[in-house]
């Protein structure tokens, strides 16, 4: 669902308020490089995976060779959790799914300074109620 004209104003403010006081930490928050980490990931994971059934299918073809079969499958098992690990984290951790129930305490900073200011806009807004 798209923002309102409304929201997105406030977004775009709330962006240029970001770029002012820290723009080193605003560009490395920007969008490319978790999307471009994930999918060099799931492509590694892709690549391997094809290598694993042609690892599984040669077993198959040469006679005596199980072990060739059982190497393939496990690459392929181990490629498929690779992908999917990749898709649920981001770089060094970071989850990209809902945070957890308890999430740990915040550290004063940035981001409450940034919720003060949307909680007076949306006071202001609203008549103060």
């Amino acid at each position: 669902m798209p923002l309102s004209e409304h929201e997105q104003r406030l977004l775009d403010q709330m962006e240029r308020a970001l770029y002012a006081e820290d723009p080193k930490f605003a560009s490395a928050l920007e969008g490319s490089g978790l999307r471009t980490y994930t999918r060099r990931r799931v492509y590694l994971a892709v690549a391997g995976f094809v290598v694993g059934i042609g690892l599984l299918m040669g077993g198959m073809v040469v006679p005596d060779q199980i072990w060739v079969s059982v190497v393939g499958f496990l690459v392929m098992l181990g490629c498929a959790v690779f992908a999917v690990t990749g898709w649920r984290r981001g770089p060094a951790g970071q989850s990209s799914g809902p945070r957890p129930a308890a999430a740990p305490r915040r550290k004063a900073g940035m981001m409450d300074r940034v919720e003060q200011r949307w909680q007076r806009r949306r006071d202001e807004q609203t008549g103060g109620f």
